[in-house]
């Protein structure tokens, strides 16, 4: 498949550039972000200050923006940041952490997008149903219910905004608009440590932050994290927990290169 084998070459354009990808995230899984840029081999920078945001945007290859602890004057620094990336043409990856939960959350993610030209948007179902006014049963920042398929969503998503759409579940669903992708990996842990989504938008913006080509690139990210996911829930021994399933997850990402990428991932 040419898509794959274009994806293949993203894992080691990756190490080569060492992409440095700006982030303004939240303060749960700040440390996780920077941790998993490092580990698929970009660089990661973590400014918020709406005195410098703009200027270290200028030296990035790609901007990360993430609502998970969101306040006014990190908002304020995300538009910043977010216009900036415009200037310069770099890819605008956002996660719309608990969009729908909140008056408040929905209605900055709402400006957000008014105000910042995004290129990627990365979120559960609920999360991006309610970023094109839907209306959905969210709990706090986890997925709720929706009143249509994944796939329909992530193309209207994509229609709608001029984006490319990356939605995570059990099946993970990917659109520009026209094309859907599927992927079939993953772990039932992945669910039940927190920051998964948040580093899969870092990945994301890695491989973003080497090609023009955003579809791919979206695809080889969250793909990255399902299937470090599944391999690190194999390797799990009958007496590891959680807490050895999140090292493993970070082992199985910093281990992975475009062969072993091609030889377990699922894409239909």
């Amino acid at each position: 498949m040419k898509l794959q084998e274009n994806i293949k070459l993203l894992f080691s354009k990756v190490i080569e550039m060492q992409p440095l990808v700006h982030h303004i995230t939240n303060n749960v899984t700040i440390n996780d972000c920077a941790n998993v840029t490092l580990a698929i081999g970009g660089s990661p920078v973590m400014a918020t200050s709406v005195e410098e945001v703009g200027d270290m945007t200028q030296l990035a290859d790609a901007l990360v923006i993430n609502f998970g602890t969101i306040d006014d004057a990190m908002y304020q620094a995300m538009i910043l940041a977010g216009q900036s990336a415009n200037r310069k043409g770099i890819p605008v990856i956002f996660d719309p952490v608990g969009v729908g939960a909140t008056p408040f959350r929905t209605a900055r993610a709402k400006d957000f997008i008014g105000q910042v030209k995004v290129s990627i948007v990365r979120g559960n179902a609920s999360e991006v149903f309610a970023l094109i006014g839907g209306e959905s049963k969210t709990r706090g920042v986890d997925a709720g219910e929706i009143s249509i398929s994944k796939e329909e969503l992530a193309r209207t998503t994509s229609k709608e905004l001029g984006v490319i759409t990356v939605i995570s579940g059990e099946e993970d669903v990917i659109s520009n608009g026209a094309d859907i992708v599927r992927i079939g990996n993953g772990d039932i842990n992945l669910t039940k440590i927190t920051g998964t989504g948040c580093m899969t938008a870092s990945l994301i913006a890695c491989f973003a932050g080497v090609t023009e080509y955003l579809f791919e690139a979206s695809i080889a990210g969250m793909s990255v994290m399902s299937l470090a996911g599944e391999l690190a829930g194999k390797n799990l021994a009958e007496y590891e927990g959680l807490g050895t399933f999140r090292m493993k997850l970070m082992d199985e990402i910093s281990l992975m290169n475009g062969e072993s990428w091609e030889k377990g991932v699922r894409i239909r």
